[in-house]
């Protein structure tokens, strides 16, 4: 019967300090600073929709001011043969080229990056 009693003791202490543990930690986990954000698609939809759309059309291929980027995600070369990706497409936004200006300094990194993740689903 006293056998029974502890590990009833026993069981409803670990009950109650399991999930507690937490509770006492001296600090918060750091996270990795390799850790990237996730892509926000819908950012990246207000973003050009602020400041891409005044000069290209997300709905069609037609030139706008700039070229209609309907299907970009699907394409695998710019008109010039140069390949399309990431890489390819950060360096563009970040320093325009033609009649597009730069916007290095203007967006973000992590805006930057979520514009691309909306274009590549047009």
């Amino acid at each position: 019967m006293l056998a029974c009693k502890l590990a009833l003791r026993c069981a409803l202490l670990m009950l109650i300090l399991i999930p507690a543990e937490g509770l006492f930690s001296q600090s918060p986990e750091k996270k990795s600073d390799d850790a990237k954000p996730a892509l926000n698609v819908a950012a990246g939809k207000s973003i050009f929709e602020k400041r891409c759309a005044v000069c290209h059309s997300a709905a069609t291929e037609k030139k706008k001011i700039g070229p209609g980027l309907k299907g970009l995600g699907k394409r695998e070369t710019f008109a010039e043969g140069k390949p399309i990706n990431d890489q390819s497409l950060r360096t563009w936004i970040e320093n325009g080229g033609k009649s597009m200006p730069s916007f290095k300094g203007i967006l973000t990194a992590d805006e930057i990056r979520d514009v691309i993740a909306y274009l590549k689903t047009l």
